[in-house]
């Protein structure tokens, strides 16, 4: 790119962008493959080397795309500003999860539980793996960090009552037998998170918008947290997002049909297609902010993090619950008793971590020590 920001011409400068949009040709490739004829293979997923090959293309290729995503949102954070990218990159991210969660609802033996394993893999993962390392890394490498109170607040405010009233709650209903919720209780459920969650946006974006923004810095500066790739114009990357994201959505049933087997014809443990899914969709955000952190831009880190957290309860529970009404599918909520234990022991120390002005590595180590559990009930419940 050159000094004024224009990508060169010359074959070089045309180029570039099939370059830098590779992910994007081979994301497109691949579902152009299974479309016209590559479905025939997931006939022999018994062969454990067939199924294992085409989880691996898939996974990579879908993680590769996931990647591009991050990209394309990180230019448009640099073009908007905070937190409009961050937000956008969260939306990104959660549509594929959205698409994963209900390819495998529509796929096999699975669905009844794979919504609330996603959900719970993914607010432990972002809560405490991801928060806990993050907070780790700047802890170590700045002692201590700064970012704005008042936005962690508003995200855990209105986290830690979606989450319960999501996760646990169907636990304790008498309306159903499962952990479920009736229909009018999801009904309800759905519309109330969705509007609270469309409520948080509107402060988010307009009323409060400085809540969300880096505060000033001393003598220890952040640096720009969005570095290292070339930024063109508005509508390039607005295009390309959409167009990077569109055929991971069209991808997820064949990837969701690969995880069912492997979940329940292989014996895995019940949460294993959630943990699949969380991986994947929070892999390319979670080193976004992991960087972020690193140079001293803790409040990106916290926007994406948990950002990341309560998009996923306020737009996937209302996105399920439609699904399971539309399809008269039971969609199982309500976690176990050790879960439920892990999840409110998350909040708790979510609140009392961004309770604060500054972070340093010690919380960071605590988040780490819960994440760590929740991995060892997941092999060992």
């Amino acid at each position: 790119m050159s000094a004024d920001g224009k990508v060169p011409g010359g074959p070089a400068g045309w180029l570039r962008p099939l370059r830098d949009e590779a992910a994007l040709i081979a994301t497109a490739g691949t579902f152009a493959v299974f479309e016209f004829g590559g479905d025939a293979w997931l006939k022999g997923l018994a062969d454990p080397l067939v199924a294992t090959g085409i989880f691996l293309w898939l996974f990579g290729i879908m993680l590769w795309a996931s990647f591009a995503v991050v990209r394309h949102a990180d230019a448009l954070a640099e073009l908007l500003g905070e937190p409009y990218g961050t937000l956008i990159l969260t939306l990104a991210v959660i549509s594929i999860e959205i698409a994963l969660i209900s390819a495998v609802m529509l796929t096999g033996e699975a669905a009844p539980t794979l919504a609330r394993d996603t959900m719970f893999a993914i607010l432990m993962i972002v809560l405490n793996g991801l928060t806990g390392a993050a907070l780790l890394i700047g802890g170590l490498r700045h002692h201590e960090q700064d970012y704005n109170l008042q936005g962690a607040r508003a995200f855990v405010a209105v986290l830690m009552p979606l989450a319960v009233l999501a996760l646990v709650l169907p636990k304790f209903t008498v309306s159903t037998v499962d952990p479920t919720f009736s229909v009018p209780q999801a009904l309800f459920f759905g519309v109330v998170t969705l509007l609270l969650y469309g409520v948080f946006l509107a402060v988010q974006t307009i009323r409060h918008r400085g809540f969300f923004e880096q505060p000033a810095a001393g003598d220890d500066a952040p640096v720009a947290a969005h570095a290292g790739h070339a930024t063109r114009s508005l509508a390039y990357h607005a295009t390309l997002l959409l167009l990077t994201l569109l055929p991971v959505v069209l991808l997820s049933k064949r990837l969701a049909t690969v995880v069912d087997f492997g979940s329940v014809q292989l014996g895995m443990p019940a949460a294993f297609g959630g943990v699949v899914i969380a991986l994947l969709v929070l892999t390319p955000e979670g080193l976004a902010a992991l960087s972020a952190a690193r140079a001293n831009y803790l409040q990106r880190a916290v926007n994406l993090l948990l950002g990341s957290g309560l998009a996923t309860i306020g737009l996937t529970v209302p996105a399920v619950l439609a699904i399971g009404l539309i399809l008269h599918q039971e969609v199982t909520l309500g976690l176990d008793d050790a879960s439920t234990v892990i999840l409110l022991l998350t909040l708790v120390m979510s609140a009392m971590t961004f309770g604060g002005v500054r972070t340093n590595l010690l919380q960071g180590a605590v988040h780490l020590v819960l994440f760590l559990a929740y991995v060892m009930l997941i092999f060992s419940p």
